[in-house]
Formats: C-alpha cells, sequence, structure tokens
C-alpha cells in the first residue's frame, strides 16, 4: 500500500481504506477478476497492455470515437485476447511461455484475427451478408466458439451454456411446435447474422462497454484512487455516526455514496466493508446481520446516479433515451432501497440496545471537509457534462481528466506516476470480464431477432399470466371498486413471473449480461401490458440485481460473510430481508411509473402521493420484519404490520387506506406497551 493510500481526506479519522487489502479480498469472492499470478516480463507486458487499453478508451473518449467497426473490433481484439492470457484453466500445467499455456498465447493471436477481420473485409460485406465465403465460415465459426470459452473462463459455464441454448434454437427451432417454433436457420444464415451483421457478436452490448461502459468503470477507480471513496466514508460518519448502530447506518450512508462511483455489488462490499463490518460486529451486531448489511447496501451500487452499472449504459441505447433521463428516472427508486436498508438497520439497533459511534472514532467535519473537497470536483464535472446533454463518453473523458489533475495537484492525498498507472491498470482487468459478456449476449440477441423469440418468449409469459390470473376472477370481481381488476392481477402476475426468472437466472448471470438477455426476451411482455419501456427494463434490472443477494448463489453476501467471518447462507437470507425495498419498489413504478418522473403523464400530485405512501410503507415494512417499532413487538403483530405495509406501499388509494388502517392499531398499541414499561 503507498503511502497516499493509506492517508485520507480526514488525519483524525481511525479507519483508513487499504485499497490493496479490498482489491485481494475482491479476488477471493469475484471470479471475474481471478487472475493468472504472472512475473517478470510477462506481468510487464500484460500490465502494459491493459494500461494501453485504458488509454486508447479515454484518449478516443475525448479526441473522437474510431469508425464503429473499427473501435469496436480493437475493444473486443484486447479484451478477449487478455482473457485468454489471464485467466486460468485446468491446463495450465501444459508448456509455457512466460507463465502462459502456449495454446493461450495461440488463442489470444486467434480471437484477435478474427475481430479484426470484419473491418479489414468491411467494405466488400454488404456484397456477401447471407452469403458468407470461406474465410468469414472460417473465421465466424472461430468466433463464436472463442467467445464462449473466454466467457466461460471470466465468468463460469452458466451463461454460456444458456448462450449455447439460444444457438440450438436458432439452428433446430423448426422442430420444436408451438409458438416457440421458427423456420430454422442453417450455419451459413446464423454466422452471417451473429458475426457479419451489427446484430450480433458486434452489436449493441459491445458497442455500449467500448464507448460508455469502460470509461465510467476507470472514472471509478480513478476516483476511488485518488480519495474520494475515503471522503464519502468519512461523510457517512460524520452524518450517521454517532446515532444507535452506527456503524450500521454508515454502512448504508457509504455504500449509497460510494455507490454512485463504482458500479460493482462486489467492489462495494469489499472497500467499505472491510470498514464498516468489523466496526459493526464490535458494537454488537452478530456477524451474520454485519455482512448482511453491507451486502444489501452495497447492492444498490448498480442503481444509485449517476456511475450505475454497465446495465445502464446499455439500457439507454436499447431504449434510445440520454443518460440524464435514465439518472432522473433511477433517482427516488435508488433512493427507497437505502431508505428500507436503513430503517431496518435504526430498529435493528433499538432492538438490541446498541450504541453508536464514539467522539473519537468519528471525523471531524471541518478537517474532513478542509482536506476532502478537492476530490467531489471529479465527480461534480462529470454530472455537470451529462446533464448538460453531452455524450457519456465526453462526462466520462472530462472525470477522468479532472481525476488526474485534483490527484496529482492535490497535496493531501497526491497520486504518482505509479498510482496512474496502477489505475489504468486495473481498469481494464475490471472491465475485461463484462466485456466478454457483451460479446456472448450479443449472440443471444441476434438469436433473438432472427427468430422473433422475444414476441414468442412475452406472449408465453403474457398467456401464463392471463390463465393464472383468471383462478382469482371470483375473488376480484367480488372486491369493491378501486380494490382491483381483472388487468391489473394479469399484470401482477406477468410482473411476478417476470421477477422469479430473473432471480433464477440471475443466481449464476453477471447483472449486464442477464438485463440484455431478459430486455430482448422478457420486456415485451412487460410492455404489452401497458407499463412504459422505461419502467419495464427497470423492473429487470432491479430483479436481476437482487439476485445478489439471493441464495444460494448471493455474490455480494458471499464476499460479505467472507470478511464478518458468518454463515455465507445465513447472511445472504438477512440481506434479501434488509433489501427487501428493492423487491416492493419496483412493483410500484411499473404500476405507477410516476415514481419515475420522466413519464408523459406526471404530475406532482401524483408523485408526491406515490413517493410519499411508498417512503412510509417501506418504513413500516422494517418495523415488521425487524419486530421492534417503540418496544418490542410478537410474531402475531409482525405479521399484521408486514400485510398492512405491502397494501401501503401499492399506489392504489384504496388499498394504501386499507393498509394504514391495518398498520395503525398495532403501532399505537406498541406506543402504549413502550410508555407503560
Amino acid at each position: 500500500m503507498s503511502a497516499n493510500h493509506s492517508r485520507g481526506t480526514a488525519a483524525s479519522a481511525p479507519n483508513r481504506l487499504d485499497l490493496d487489502a479490498a482489491a485481494e479480498l475482491e479476488k477471493k469472492y469475484d471470479s471475474e477478476v481471478s487472475f493468472r499470478e504472472l512475473r517478470g516480463v510477462t506481468a510487464a507486458i500484460v500490465s502494459t497492455l491493459l494500461v494501453a487499453l485504458s488509454a486508447f478508451h479515454y484518449y478516443t473518449a475525448g479526441f473522437g470515437i474510431l469508425t464503429e467497426h473499427w473501435h469496436k473490433s480493437i475493444h473486443l481484439a484486447a479484451v478477449l485476447g487478455l482473457i485468454f492470457i489471464m485467466f486460468p484453466t485446468r491446463l495450465d500445467g501444459l508448456p509455457r511461455i512466460g507463465g502462459v499455456p502456449v495454446h493461450d498465447w495461440l488463442l489470444a493471436l486467434l480471437v484477435a484475427a478474427a475481430c479484426f477481420y470484419l473491418p479489414i473485409v468491411f467494405d466488400e460485406l454488404t456484397f456477401r451478408i447471407g452469403m458468407p465465403n470461406s474465410w468469414d465460415m472460417v473465421m465466424g465459426t472461430v468466433m463464436i466458439v472463442l467467445v464462449l470459452e473466454a466467457t466461460r473462463r471470466a465468468m463460469g459455464w452458466v451463461l454460456p451454456a444458456i448462450v449455447v441454448i439460444f444457438i440450438l434454437y436458432g439452428l433446430f427451432g423448426n422442430h420444436l411446435s408451438g409458438v416457440l417454433a421458427h423456420p430454422g436457420s442453417n450455419w451459413e444464415g446464423f454466422l452471417s447474422h451473429v458475426y457479419l451483421t451489427q446484430e450480433g457478436i458486434f452489436g449493441i452490448p459491445v458497442k455500449v462497454v467500448a464507448t460508455f461502459v469502460f470509461h465510467f468503470v476507470l472514472f471509478g477507480v480513478l476516483a476511488t484512487r485518488m480519495g474520494l471513496g475515503q471522503f464519502f466514508i468519512d461523510i457517512a460518519s460524520i452524518i450517521a455516526g454517532r446515532y444507535a448502530g452506527g456503524p450500521a447506518k454508515v454502512a448504508v450512508v457509504s455504500s449509497a455514496l460510494f455507490g454512485s462511483i463504482s458500479g460493482s455489488s462486489i467492489a462495494n462490499t469489499v472497500t467499505t466493508g472491510s470498514l464498516t463490518i468489523p466496526a459493526m460486529k464490535r458494537i454488537g451486531y452478530k456477524p451474520h446481520f454485519a455482512g448482511a448489511v453491507e451486502a444489501a447496501a452495497s447492492a444498490g451500487g448498480q442503481i444509485t446516479p449517476p456511475i450505475m452499472g454497465a446495465a445502464a449504459f446499455v439500457m439507454i441505447e436499447f431504449l434510445e433515451i440520454s443518460l440524464t433521463t435514465l439518472l432522473i428516472a433511477a433517482a427516488v427508486p435508488a433512493a427507497m432501497h437505502f431508505w428500507g436498508v436503513f430503517v431496518q438497520v435504526h430498529f435493528e439497533a433499538k432492538r438490541l440496545g446498541l450504541r453508536g459511534l464514539d467522539e473519537d472514532e468519528i471525523p471531524k467535519l471541518w478537517p474532513t471537509i478542509r482536506d476532502g473537497w478537492p476530490t467531489v470536483i471529479p465527480l461534480v464535472l462529470l454530472v455537470y457534462v451529462i446533464v448538460q446533454g453531452y455524450t457519456p463518453y465526453l462526462a466520462a473523458f472530462t472525470g477522468i481528466s479532472a481525476c488526474i489533475v485534483v490527484g496529482f495537484l492535490n497535496p493531501r492525498n497526491r497520486l504518482t506516476i505509479k498510482d496512474l498507472w496502477d489505475a489504468f491498470d486495473l481498469g481494464s482487468r475490471y472491465a475485461l470480464a463484462v466485456g466478454a459478456a457483451a460479446a456472448a449476449v450479443g449472440i443471444v440477441v441476434g438469436v433473438v431477432t432472427l427468430t422473433g423469440a422475444g414476441f414468442r418468449i412475452g406472449f408465453i409469459v403474457t398467456q401464463a399470466a392471463v390463465q393464472t390470473a383468471e383462478v382469482f376472477r371470483p375473488i376480484v370481481e367480488a372486491l369493491p371498486a378501486g380494490f382491483g381488476s381483472m388487468e391489473g392481477l394479469t399484470l401482477f402476475m406477468t410482473l411476478l413471473f417476470v421477477a422469479l426468472v430473473c432471480i433464477a437466472m440471475g443466481a449464476g448471470i453477471p447483472t449486464t449480461a442477464l438485463y440484455i438477455v431478459l430486455a430482448a426476451i422478457a420486456a415485451p411482455a412487460v410492455q404489452q401490458l401497458g407499463v412504459p419501456p422505461i419502467a419495464a427494463h427497470l423492473f429487470i434490472l432491479y430483479y436481476g440485481i437482487l439476485a445478489d443477494l439471493t441464495p444460494p448463489v448471493c455474490v455480494s453476501a458471499y464476499a460479505a460473510a467472507g470478511i464478518a467471518g458468518s454463515n455465507p447462507f445465513r447472511t445472504g437470507i438477512t440481506a434479501f430481508r434488509l433489501g427487501m425495498a428493492k423487491a416492493t419498489v419496483p412493483f410500484v413504478f411499473a404500476y405507477a411509473p410516476v415514481m419515475l418522473i420522466v413519464v408523459p403523464d406526471f404530475t406532482w400530485g401524483a408523485f408526491l402521493f406515490t413517493v410519499g405512501t411508498c417512503a412510509v410503507g417501506v418504513l413500516i415494512l422494517g418495523i415488521g420484519m425487524t419486530g421492534y417499532a417503540f418496544t418490542h413487538m410478537g410474531l402475531m403483530s409482525q405479521a399484521v404490520l408486514v400485510v398492512g405495509s405491502l397494501l401501503m406501499i401499492s399506489p392504489s388509494g384504496p388499498m394504501t387506506a386499507v393498509g394504514a388502517a391495518i398498520a395503525a392499531p398495532v403501532l399505537a398499541w406498541n406506543f402504549l406497551r413502550a410508555r407503560r414499561t
């Protein structure tokens, strides 16, 4: 750890971020950054290639993106080639050159050749789309096989297996019956579509990663290195540290702030959690709860403006909206998520009688602001450029440039040339796995456009929802007016089915890849029922991220449990409970898109009602989940409050009134019991 990383924005603060230790934890729990141990000349060459890749994206962001087919090919050739060099396999015992098996060097060169082949023959492709020649066939086959292998190395078997299923569906769908049947395709036609056109591997996902995502990942790394992450943690400690359960509240606030510059749940967990989890345990939180708080809060990073996660940038391409529009739409739902975690943390602290941080454990306000305010400049400039309507990559270029300038000029947390080199190296490392995933899911998107699978699967989901809703028709028809309709119930069942699919698939697929797949096959089903596109896509994104907290594959919870020394499954279950707001709020903005602000029929009255009742409902839900309001309560009271809170969260006026009528007596009785005791 270099000296400048151990220094922070407030000299009096007792807890400093150790970025090297956080990186080791991340490597332990995140397979996407588990690289080969390279040494000597090979390590220097690989590091140079990584820095060159970051420098290429930084330069083009500020001085002009190359012609699209060349830009994507350079990006993908570097990303896939580096994956073969940097990610180990079971064949690592074979003959090596510089610590890397010979066959991996050859695969890296081969995949680079397949990437560069397209821009080289680009001018000729117009005349042979649908009729590939022999070289097209060879290069296309090599490309598909190596994309799948690179994705397997970086992310495991699940995503490549799903892609293979889609490939088989594209080739042999003519052997199916019913809605899913389609005319099928031969290998030549399939290759032509997913390799030679912009509908497959070189489609929107790779374009977004190459022109948007990479730059924001690099900004997040640089911003953390130059002290912004530490400044956020210090500010969170000042805001929330002194109150009951202080370290847990610091974890929520700091994760919300840190999540604004990092779109990775695991990176958020290990970075802030390395400080907050031990502090939570020290004041009396049980290990599994301490880990769950950090995991639940950190999972909000991918939905927190202004950076969000890679999926957000794919979304603006799919929806053809500005990044500013998406950031505005995502603001209130993200706040609801952190509000939900904060509420449960507070009442858990009250239930256990836990203290806050001591005065000597909290940074002093003036020294923190005096030493740390320069680190906020890059984030402010980035947001300003976005709001002014410039391209996201220009905003990222501005933010990165500001990080470099501030980092070199700030006397209290000065970057060195080595720090800058390490940041550019690390930025590329973080982008490798998402780059491979983008290429792999590009194949899925190609199959969907080739076969029309999106509308077919959407039809199946909608029909299943209609049939399920019919079972409850007698109940719905017996309800008073305003308490439900068959259309509303059909939408609810559709959303429920999509949510379950998101959680199930998210157990083994990274959020960005999951979002791209489900945006193509599930979003149409939701939109067919009248949900605005931006609400439908955010719904899918939220439930995809929720999988990070859902056992058995809850990656954020596993990382937090490793730091806390707790049982991962129990930590995951608790994290899911703490993140319940994230599971309920998407239903709210699906039924009442006014919460997202950027909808045509927005009115302040509807917005304030929806957000106000949702916030109160989330508060009562937290009380019900925790079992404490003014004093302890029994299981029956908890169950009644949970039911009442869910009705209050609903954007329906009559249902909200019923929820309030259910919850109010329980809270009043709890208050009276507290006064008597």
